[in-house]
């Protein structure tokens, strides 16, 4: 037996000892459950349509690029008040 084909062997046993020990402690029937409920209440959300979803994309990227115009403007503004207030 190749090395690979006990090292496959190991890995399968691991998995099913896992496997084994997951469902004889109920995790897989609540992995299950909370699947089930998310899917429920997923299927309960307003989705948005194609255009409320272009505006709110645009209305996003608009407040980003002001509020990354705001932060370039303050940092000019603070490193000029710094350079007068320190000269080289």
């Amino acid at each position: 037996m190749s090395k690979f084909n006990i090292n496959l062997l190991i890995w399968v046993v691991v998995i099913g000892v896992v496997f084994a020990i997951v469902w004889k402690q109920g995790y897989l029937t609540r992995i299950s459950t909370y699947v089930q409920e998310t899917r429920d209440e997923l299927k309960k959300c307003a989705w948005p349509n194609q255009a409320e979803l272009w505006q709110s994309t645009l209305l996003i990227l608009t407040t980003v690029a002001l509020m990354g115009l705001f932060t370039v403007c303050v940092d000019f503004v603070i490193l000029r008040f710094v350079t007068l207030l320190h000269p080289h």
